[in-house]
Protein backbone atom coordinates (compact mmCIF):
# COMPACT_ATOMS: atom_id res chain seq x y z
CA UNK A 1 0.00 0.00 0.00
CA UNK A 2 1.05 3.42 -0.86
CA UNK A 3 1.71 6.19 1.75
CA UNK A 4 2.25 10.13 0.94
CA UNK A 5 4.06 10.70 -2.01
CA UNK A 6 5.80 7.20 -2.30
CA UNK A 7 6.03 5.95 -5.80
CA UNK A 8 5.39 3.24 -6.69
CA UNK A 9 8.92 1.12 -8.94
CA UNK A 10 6.83 -1.70 -10.53
CA UNK A 11 7.09 -0.56 -14.40
CA UNK A 12 9.77 -1.27 -16.68
CA UNK A 13 11.09 -0.47 -20.41
CA UNK A 14 10.46 -3.42 -22.53
CA UNK A 15 12.48 -3.10 -25.39
CA UNK A 16 15.26 -1.25 -27.47
CA UNK A 17 18.08 0.58 -25.96
CA UNK A 18 16.67 1.27 -22.28
CA UNK A 19 15.59 -2.68 -21.94
CA UNK A 20 14.35 -3.51 -18.60
CA UNK A 21 14.99 -0.05 -17.05
CA UNK A 22 12.88 0.27 -14.15
CA UNK A 23 10.33 3.71 -14.07
CA UNK A 24 8.55 5.37 -11.57
CA UNK A 25 4.87 5.82 -11.68
CA UNK A 26 2.65 7.85 -9.81
CA UNK A 27 0.81 6.89 -6.57
CA UNK A 28 -3.16 7.01 -5.82
CA UNK A 29 -5.70 6.58 -8.34
CA UNK A 30 -5.28 9.64 -10.70
CA UNK A 31 -3.02 7.75 -13.38
CA UNK A 32 -3.77 4.03 -14.60
CA UNK A 33 -0.27 2.79 -15.65
CA UNK A 34 -0.48 0.43 -18.79
CA UNK A 35 -0.13 -3.29 -18.05
CA UNK A 36 3.69 -4.58 -19.23
CA UNK A 37 1.72 -7.43 -21.11
CA UNK A 38 -0.75 -4.94 -22.85
CA UNK A 39 2.17 -2.58 -23.70
CA UNK A 40 4.43 -5.23 -25.01
CA UNK A 41 1.10 -6.13 -27.59
CA UNK A 42 0.54 -2.69 -28.49
CA UNK A 43 4.20 -2.30 -29.70
CA UNK A 44 4.29 -5.62 -31.00
CA UNK A 45 1.44 -4.33 -33.38
CA UNK A 46 2.99 -0.55 -33.95
CA UNK A 47 6.79 -1.86 -34.24
CA UNK A 48 7.33 -1.78 -37.74
CA UNK A 49 6.42 2.67 -37.57
CA UNK A 50 8.19 2.99 -34.64
CA UNK A 51 11.79 3.85 -35.70
CA UNK A 52 12.30 7.11 -37.20
CA UNK A 53 8.89 8.14 -35.71
CA UNK A 54 7.51 10.85 -33.97
CA UNK A 55 5.11 10.33 -31.13
CA UNK A 56 3.04 11.61 -29.11
CA UNK A 57 1.78 10.52 -25.62
CA UNK A 58 -1.39 12.21 -24.77
CA UNK A 59 -2.72 11.50 -21.03
CA UNK A 60 0.64 10.49 -20.29
CA UNK A 61 0.77 9.21 -16.99
CA UNK A 62 4.06 8.31 -15.83
CA UNK A 63 5.23 8.60 -19.60
CA UNK A 64 5.92 4.90 -20.05
CA UNK A 65 4.62 4.41 -23.51
CA UNK A 66 6.36 7.38 -24.95
CA UNK A 67 9.69 6.49 -23.49
CA UNK A 68 8.95 2.86 -24.66
CA UNK A 69 9.12 4.52 -28.14
CA UNK A 70 11.87 6.20 -28.02
CA UNK A 71 13.77 3.22 -26.64
CA UNK A 72 12.62 1.66 -29.82
CA UNK A 73 14.00 4.19 -32.19
CA UNK A 74 11.40 7.22 -32.02
CA UNK A 75 13.47 10.62 -32.94
CA UNK A 76 11.15 12.34 -30.83
CA UNK A 77 8.47 12.01 -28.13
CA UNK A 78 5.89 14.97 -26.89
CA UNK A 79 4.41 14.17 -23.01
CA UNK A 80 1.29 15.72 -22.53
CA UNK A 81 0.18 15.48 -18.67
CA UNK A 82 -1.17 18.53 -16.30
CA UNK A 83 -1.29 16.38 -13.19
CA UNK A 84 1.54 17.04 -10.98
CA UNK A 85 2.74 14.00 -9.49
CA UNK A 86 2.48 12.47 -12.93
CA UNK A 87 4.66 15.45 -14.20
CA UNK A 88 6.93 14.70 -11.74
CA UNK A 89 7.32 11.29 -12.96
CA UNK A 90 7.91 12.11 -16.41
CA UNK A 91 10.86 14.32 -15.74
CA UNK A 92 12.10 11.79 -13.52
CA UNK A 93 12.30 9.00 -15.70
CA UNK A 94 13.07 10.98 -18.95
CA UNK A 95 16.19 11.82 -17.10
CA UNK A 96 16.37 8.22 -15.60
CA UNK A 97 16.82 6.91 -19.60
CA UNK A 98 19.00 10.01 -21.07
CA UNK A 99 15.79 10.72 -23.22
CA UNK A 100 15.48 14.62 -21.92
CA UNK A 101 16.64 15.74 -25.15
CA UNK A 102 14.24 13.61 -27.35
CA UNK A 103 11.52 14.28 -24.81
CA UNK A 104 9.35 17.60 -24.67
CA UNK A 105 7.06 17.95 -21.85
CA UNK A 106 3.78 19.81 -22.38
CA UNK A 107 2.09 20.91 -18.53
CA UNK A 108 -1.18 21.48 -19.76
CA UNK A 109 -4.47 20.11 -20.69
CA UNK A 110 -4.45 17.96 -23.45
CA UNK A 111 -6.28 20.06 -26.11
CA UNK A 112 -4.31 22.80 -25.19
CA UNK A 113 -1.11 20.78 -25.49
CA UNK A 114 -2.01 19.60 -29.11
CA UNK A 115 -2.17 23.18 -30.29
CA UNK A 116 1.40 23.34 -29.49
CA UNK A 117 3.08 20.64 -31.36
CA UNK A 118 4.87 21.95 -34.11
CA UNK A 119 5.44 19.32 -36.53
CA UNK A 120 5.29 19.05 -40.51
CA UNK A 121 3.57 15.38 -39.40
CA UNK A 122 3.22 13.02 -36.04
CA UNK A 123 3.23 9.66 -37.15
CA UNK A 124 2.19 7.98 -33.88
CA UNK A 125 -0.56 9.29 -31.15
CA UNK A 126 -1.69 7.51 -28.10
CA UNK A 127 -4.28 8.61 -26.08
CA UNK A 128 -4.94 7.36 -22.82
CA UNK A 129 -7.43 9.24 -20.95
CA UNK A 130 -9.94 8.03 -17.91
CA UNK A 131 -12.05 5.45 -19.45
CA UNK A 132 -15.60 7.23 -20.31
CA UNK A 133 -14.51 10.28 -19.64
CA UNK A 134 -15.86 13.02 -22.59
CA UNK A 135 -12.56 14.47 -23.16
CA UNK A 136 -11.68 11.93 -25.60
CA UNK A 137 -14.10 13.20 -27.66
CA UNK A 138 -12.44 17.04 -27.60
CA UNK A 139 -9.11 15.34 -27.39
CA UNK A 140 -9.92 13.49 -30.94
CA UNK A 141 -11.86 16.31 -32.03
CA UNK A 142 -9.03 18.42 -31.79
CA UNK A 143 -6.28 15.98 -33.31
CA UNK A 144 -8.80 15.96 -36.19
CA UNK A 145 -8.49 19.53 -37.19
CA UNK A 146 -4.54 19.57 -36.85
CA UNK A 147 -2.38 19.96 -40.25
CA UNK A 148 0.42 17.41 -38.49
CA UNK A 149 -2.69 14.85 -38.54
CA UNK A 150 -2.60 13.48 -42.10
CA UNK A 151 -3.93 10.65 -43.67
CA UNK A 152 -0.61 8.54 -42.49
CA UNK A 153 -1.00 9.37 -39.14
CA UNK A 154 -2.08 6.51 -36.79
CA UNK A 155 -4.02 7.52 -33.50
CA UNK A 156 -4.44 4.75 -31.21
CA UNK A 157 -6.69 5.05 -28.08
CA UNK A 158 -6.66 3.07 -25.06
CA UNK A 159 -10.64 2.68 -23.61
CA UNK A 160 -12.57 0.76 -22.08
CA UNK A 161 -14.58 -2.55 -23.52
CA UNK A 162 -18.26 -0.51 -23.81
CA UNK A 163 -17.10 3.06 -24.51
CA UNK A 164 -19.28 4.04 -27.47
CA UNK A 165 -16.90 5.77 -30.78
CA UNK A 166 -19.99 6.58 -33.16
CA UNK A 167 -18.50 10.32 -33.15
CA UNK A 168 -15.81 9.12 -35.30
CA UNK A 169 -17.73 10.14 -38.49
CA UNK A 170 -18.53 13.27 -37.67
CA UNK A 171 -15.15 14.43 -36.90
CA UNK A 172 -14.01 12.11 -40.22
CA UNK A 173 -12.01 9.43 -38.27
CA UNK A 174 -12.68 6.08 -38.93
CA UNK A 175 -11.12 2.90 -36.65
CA UNK A 176 -8.58 1.02 -38.50
CA UNK A 177 -7.97 -2.02 -36.18
CA UNK A 178 -9.46 -3.24 -32.46
CA UNK A 179 -7.30 -4.75 -30.02
CA UNK A 180 -9.36 -6.53 -26.78
CA UNK A 181 -7.81 -7.42 -24.23
CA UNK A 182 -9.67 -8.59 -20.40
CA UNK A 183 -10.86 -4.93 -19.38
CA UNK A 184 -9.94 -2.78 -22.19
CA UNK A 185 -9.16 -2.45 -26.02
CA UNK A 186 -7.00 -0.61 -28.31
CA UNK A 187 -8.49 1.67 -30.91
CA UNK A 188 -6.78 2.15 -33.97
CA UNK A 189 -8.14 5.58 -35.82
CA UNK A 190 -6.86 7.10 -38.40
CA UNK A 191 -8.49 10.25 -40.74
CA UNK A 192 -11.00 9.16 -43.39
CA UNK A 193 -9.44 8.74 -47.18
CA UNK A 194 -6.04 7.50 -45.30
CA UNK A 195 -4.40 4.20 -45.50
CA UNK A 196 -2.56 2.07 -42.47
CA UNK A 197 -0.29 -0.44 -42.52
CA UNK A 198 -1.31 -1.93 -39.28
Amino acid sequence: MLVGGEKEQDMRVIAGTMRRMQLVTPSGNDTRPTQDRIKETLFNIIQAAVPGSVFVDVCAGSGGIGIEALSRGAVRAYFIENNKNAVACIQENLHKTHFEEEGTLLKQDAVSALRHIREKEVDLIYVDPPYESPVVRDILSALSAMDYVTENTQIIVETSLTSDFTFLEDLQLFITREKRYKGQRHLFIAKKDGSSDL
